[in-house]
């Protein structure tokens, strides 16, 4: 080997050495900070996340997909609260609000298509509108009386999804219904907390890429099986608005129901979230009670498009939770019951 051969050797193996010291410095370092934060006292920490059950139900829905329903609290309760979960999560991401409410309240909870336990539905009915179908059927074959609906993000847009196509609900059988962190349209404008530019880019790619990931989407989860520092710190921070404070607890649970999700079933509702709109159908919720709840801080579905929705609906109260992010439900759940047992009251004056 020539002097000028070796020197070159040499060269590239400090650089590639360099490199490895470098990812694994980084690697250590978030190590170190995820077990830090993992130190601290948790008064969580021995919160049942995801154990609390209820009476179990199966619907077959007109399409033929087999929903996980559960039904809890008192059968002969005057109302019931129908709860539609958001985009990645299940049933279980209203732990804390079945905990408080089910010893005086009938509740319903479900998992939404291709979501939690619920059945695979397909790439053509991953849409906005078939999850206001399927809750339109979840509430004709479970809930006789009346009741009140509760939706988080992807579940609020299936409750504006009902209103638009069964509208003569709203009023007699929905007594009520709670907006929280949602939006009525123009999900594809959000920045995301980036500067405006890269925002715009980042949309400009995302559906492809999603689009790409979900092909791929078997191979992809196999690298999402087990949870990772990176993922929890990610989350810490863009999905709780006091992210120094939130247990981990809860951040762990969070990140399992995403992570439990399918890479296919992220990518096939993802065009159907960019593109809702439905604005136009707020109009009938006017006619009841409704509450809408948003954290200050939510970079997913901003405080703006909460705003959007009390501008449709002048009779709705719009609470806008200070030092609070998008899993409001989870963050604040105090905060989030307290308007639930208010909104019932109202309904059953």
């Amino acid at each position: 080997m020539t002097t000028t051969t070796r020197r070159k050797v040499g060269i590239a193996s400090a650089i590639v050495g360099a490199a490895s010291a470098g990812v694994a410095a980084a690697a250590l370092a978030k190590r170190y900070a995820v077990g830090r934060i993992r130190l601290r006292p948790d008064p969580e920490a021995d919160e049942p996340f995801g154990e609390l059950r209820g009476r179990e139900r199966t619907l077959i829905t007109s399409d033929e997909v087999a929903l996980h329903i559960e039904i809890d609290g008192p059968e002969d309760a005057p109302v019931t609260i129908v709860f539609c979960h958001g985009y990645t999560h299940t049933l279980d991401s209203w732990h804390y609000q079945r905990r408080d409410l089910r010893e005086d309240y009938r509740i319903l909870l479900w998992d939404q298509r291709s979501h939690g336990l619920s059945q695979r539905g397909g790439e053509q009915d991953s849409s906005i509108e078939r999850l206001g179908e399927d809750l339109y059927e979840v509430l004709e074959t479970f809930v006789q009386g009346p009741c009140v609906l509760v939706g988080h993000s992807m579940g609020g847009m299936t409750i504006m999804a009902l209103a638009d196509s069964h509208p003569e609900l709203f009023g007699d059988r929905i007594r009520g219904v709670a907006l929280i962190a949602t939006s009525a349209g123009k999900l594809a404008e959000i920045t995301l907390g980036l500067p405006a530019l890269v925002a715009k880019g980042l949309h400009k790619v995302a559906p492809a890429t999603v689009s790409v990931l979900g092909r791929g989407g078997s191979l992809v989860d196999k690298t999402r099986h087990v949870g990772n520092d990176v993922a929890f710190l990610v989350l810490r921070h863009f999905g709780f608005g006091d992210s120094k404070n939130v247990s981990p607890t809860v951040v762990d649970f969070v990140e399992s129901m995403i992570r439990s999700t399918p890479t296919e079933v992220i990518a096939d509702f993802y065009p159907a979230l960019m593109n809702h709109d439905k604005l136009s159908a707020l109009g009938v919720l006017d006619g009841v009670p409704t509450a809408i709840m948003v954290g200050e801080k939510d970079w997913l579905t901003p405080p703006e498009h909460s705003r959007a929705i009390a501008a449709a609906l002048p009779k709705a109260q719009l609470t806008e939770v200070p030092e609070t992010s998008h899993l409001i439900q989870l963050e604040r759940p105090g905060v989030v019951n307290e308007a639930l047992r208010d909104l019932v009251k109202r309904v059953e004056l």
